[in-house]
């Protein structure tokens, strides 16, 4: 690694947590009960990483306001409630924000999950008491607009060179340009490596194993 980070935020969905399938299916489920066409896997998982309601416009082009509304409130029902499979989180994703933590690192999260979407998950994963700061989409402007990302650096009294972020989107990789800040993609969630890459990625690893084993890595000098 060539410099050192005090601050590391993650993304949520399809970083720390596999939930890919369980937002996918979420989002179908809305628009049948909707009674509109029900987007394909691939279009659900397109706009995964944005805010709900900015999601769910992009993935139902057309929708009007009231349709949106629809739409997210039957997902946001689905997503917290007990009909839908549970998302499990990736292997070492515990591990390694232990491991940061033990280390002395500030660890926060930035998510286009709403507040009430990333407390349950945070509770549910027993990681809540890891983060120092965390943003969701409903409290700020959605990606790949910089605010979340901004908020967690003064909040945390962090300059944008001493900060990363992980994400597996280019709608993350979008925000840390825009706030000034390194990132870092995982080809295990949502947009593949050639697409994080062209979206600023400084690299992409494959897992959170390997990306433990970068983040440990010595400085360079």
């Amino acid at each position: 690694m060539s410099k050192q980070y005090q601050l590391i935020v993650f993304d949520w969905d399809g970083t720390l947590m596999d939930s890919e399938a369980r937002i996918v299916t979420c989002m179908q489920r809305a628009a049948h009960e909707a009674g509109v066409p029900v987007p394909s896997n691939e279009q659900a998982r397109d706009v995964i990483g944005l805010g709900l309601s900015e999601a769910i416009a992009r993935a139902f082009p057309g929708s009007d306001d009231t349709m949106v509304e629809r739409l997210v409130e039957g997902y946001r029902r689905l997503w917290l409630g007990e009909t839908v499979e549970p998302a499990p989180m990736f292997d070492g994703a515990r591990e390694l924000v232990e491991r940061l933590h033990a280390t002395g690192k500030l660890l926060a999260v930035a998510t286009g999950k709403s507040r009430r979407g990333l407390d349950k998950a945070l509770q549910e994963s027993g990681l809540a008491s890891f983060f120092h700061a965390t943003r969701c989409a409903d409290e700020t402007f959605s990606k790949p607009h910089p605010q979340m990302l901004e908020e967690i650096l003064v909040d945390l009294d962090t300059p944008p060179g001493e900060a990363i972020l992980v994400g597996d989107t280019e709608y993350d990789m979008q925000m840390a340009g825009n706030a000034r800040v390194d990132a870092v993609g995982l080809s295990h969630g949502v947009h593949a490596t050639e697409r994080l890459l062209a979206h600023g990625a400084l690299q992409c690893f494959d897992n959170l194993h390997e990306l433990s084993d970068w983040l440990h890595q010595p400085v360079l000098t």
